[in-house]
């Protein structure tokens, strides 16, 4: 019958330099000791090699456990408390006498606070404190995701610091983060490394790492309003007047009474003059599709989050869902378009699912420069609907920008233009002709947005609530005239 024995210690652990003190000191001693006939020298080493052997008589067996956990508060927006959580726990049969635990945190997620939490079902554990230290750890590398950093320089973040304290056997100790979201995107939390000294300081670990938590912040949705009608309404019910009979609130006339005709829409006035049944003609209330187009060929500006300046991803993104949540909430069908390599398109739908939808979308908003054109892979009869209202959220940075604008205005489609380029925008000033060359590209800039209008695309700068009002009343006046000959 084989005997129990003890669990073997599992690999990863190491002497420290304090072991390697306490035996060397010992071991000379005791050499000391016995070839110098010293009893007192053998005295001496008694409690170094007793107290090396009593702290190693139970050596640990697993390592320790890290991961991250993001808070549930509900959506995150821009400007919002973010909370987080990084715990260790200690799954083995010894206490761990020392844990140094670090973790890295997103630049857009400013903690201000940071401290550990013992956890509750841990009874008559030790009193767990948040102790900052200078204690050396493992360096711990985390891959940037976005390009954009604050503009304004906040400071260290306290979550970089390294944070100390004690695991009992079978517990966990939670270090809770807290801050502010700066800016929209999935920002990571983590990775969070940490490593534990146990036996009396005679045994360490190896940094043991987790991967990181990413946390979504969603756009900061900026006041909009559009109280015009929409240019074309194309669906069978909805909000908008159309210009065909049927179901509504809009008056189109009195006819002669019917097969099929509600009594409730007889005219009795009219009826008893004509002495004849007449009934009140209605146009019906139809919905609409608005696609909203993102130019996502460049990038100007530098963001400094939800309280510092816009550039025109910021600015790009937040339109977005002001647009999307305003016609969303009137009942229209809203798509999103990328004009850029990867041609990324959210499918027209209605609906509180489809604004969460679209604010899940817009995480993903990247700049990527192209060298060909992607207007063919963008745009086609089956992606663009010709009674659609097609909003352009564009910097105009890009001569394509300007002749897709061009091109969806001669395809007859009905195009609102949105200039998303920072007014505060700064010429360069490294080299000597820096800003007579920024002056001259605002002229070019202007001539184009100039010849755009003459092509019948309004162009209007982004400003919130009411921006978009005048161009499309200009937009539905157009679509009431009549045509000549076929788009």
């Amino acid at each position: 019958m084989p005997r129990a024995t003890e669990p073997e210690p599992a690999a990863g652990w190491a002497p420290t330099r304090a072991l390697g003190r306490a035996v060397l000191l010992a071991g000379l001693l005791l050499v000391a000791g016995v070839l110098l006939g010293r009893v007192d020298l053998i005295v001496l080493a008694a409690p170094f090699a007793l107290g090396t052997a009593y702290a190693l008589r139970r050596r640990p067996t697993a390592l320790p456990q890290v991961w991250i956990t993001s808070g549930d508060d509900g959506p995150l927006v821009e400007g919002g408390e973010v909370t987080a959580a990084v715990s260790v726990g200690n799954p083995d049969v010894v206490d761990y006498d020392l844990v140094v635990l670090r973790s890295r945190v997103s630049p857009w997620l400013r903690v201000d606070r940071a401290g550990f939490a013992q956890d509750e079902s841990v009874d008559d554990g030790p009193t767990v404190t948040a102790t900052p230290t200078a204690t050396p750890t493992p360096t711990v590398t985390a891959t940037p995701t976005a390009t954009a950093t604050p503009a304004s320089g906040t400071g260290r973040s306290i979550a970089d610091r390294p944070f100390v304290t004690s695991v009992p056997t079978g517990a966990a100790v939670d270090l809770e983060l807290a801050g502010r979201a700066l800016r929209w995107g999935r920002h990571p939390v983590g990775p969070a490394g940490a490593r534990v000294a146990t036996a009396g300081g005679l045994l360490v670990s190896r940094a043991v790492i987790s991967e990181p938590v990413r946390v979504r912040v969603y756009p900061r949705t900026e006041p909009f309003e559009a109280v015009e009608a929409m240019p074309r309404a194309a669906g069978l019910v909805g909000a908008h007047h159309s210009r065909r009979p049927g179901e509504g609130g809009e008056l189109a006339g009195v006819r002669i009474f019917g097969p099929g005709d509600r009594l409730r829409r007889i005219d009795w006035r009219v009826s008893l003059r004509a002495r004849q049944l007449h009934v009140a003609a209605t146009l019906s209330d139809r919905d609409a599709e608005v696609v909203v187009l993102l130019d996502v060929l460049a990038e100007a500006g530098r963001s400094g989050g939800v309280s510092g300046a816009a550039s025109v991803l910021d600015t790009t993104v937040r339109a977005t869902a002001a647009i999307a949540e305003h016609y969303l909430h009137r009942g229209d069908r809203v798509s999103l378009l990328e004009y850029g390599p990867a041609a990324r398109r959210l499918r027209p739908a209605a609906g509180r699912r489809q604004y969460l939808t679209v604010l899940e979308w817009l995480l993903d908003v990247r700049v990527q420069s192209s060298s060909h054109e992607p207007y063919d892979q963008v745009f086609g009869p089956q992606l663009l609907s010709s009674d659609a209202l097609v909003v352009v959220l564009t910097p105009l940075l890009d001569e394509r920008s300007a002749q897709m604008l061009a091109r969806l205005a001669r395809a007859g489609r009905f195009v609102v233009a949105v200039d998303t380029l920072p007014t505060e925008l700064a010429p360069p000033r490294d080299q000597t002709w820096a800003e007579v060359a920024y002056r001259l590209w605002r002229l070019d800039r202007e001539v184009m947005i100039g010849q755009l209008r003459e092509h019948g695309v309004p162009v209007v700068r982004w400003a919130g609530a009411g921006s978009l009002d005048q161009v499309l009343r200009d937009v539905a006046r157009l679509a009431t005239a009549p045509r000549v000959g076929g788009r």
